[in-house]
């Protein structure tokens, strides 16, 4: 029994962490832009999202440090790779949405390509 239990315990610590990429990917921020309050310097970054729909939480980390987490929106589209949209507001350019592969993660107050 205690054998069974180790290996179910093993077994879901290794897996854990396939399950949480799935909402985790790469994305390349070729100049400096403002998300929410925060500067990002350009970069290469990762972006996690939690939720759907409305009501998504975007964590960028750079390096295995967390730099800013902010509210979003999913909209389902498929992209041929990742990439940035910005709107430039009194000479910041200010990030509005992140194309990835299947989705794009628009922010508060921003509305996605096409629409």
């Amino acid at each position: 029994m205690k054998r069974f239990f180790g290996f179910a315990l093993l077994l879901a610590l290794f897996t854990a962490p396939a399950f949480a990429s799935k909402n985790s990917q790469s994305v390349n921020i070729p100049s400096d832009v403002k998300v929410g309050s925060t500067q990002l310097l350009a970069g290469d970054y990762r972006v996690t999202w939690t939720g759907s729909g409305s009501d998504v939480q975007v964590i960028l980390a750079k390096d295995g440090k967390t730099l800013v987490t902010v509210p979003a929106r999913v909209v389902t589209e498929k992209s041929d790779h990742n990439g940035i949209t910005t709107n430039s507001q009194g000479g910041v350019d200010l990030l509005q949405a992140i194309q990835l592969h299947k989705i794009t993660l628009v922010f508060a107050g921003a509305s996605a390509s096409g629409q």
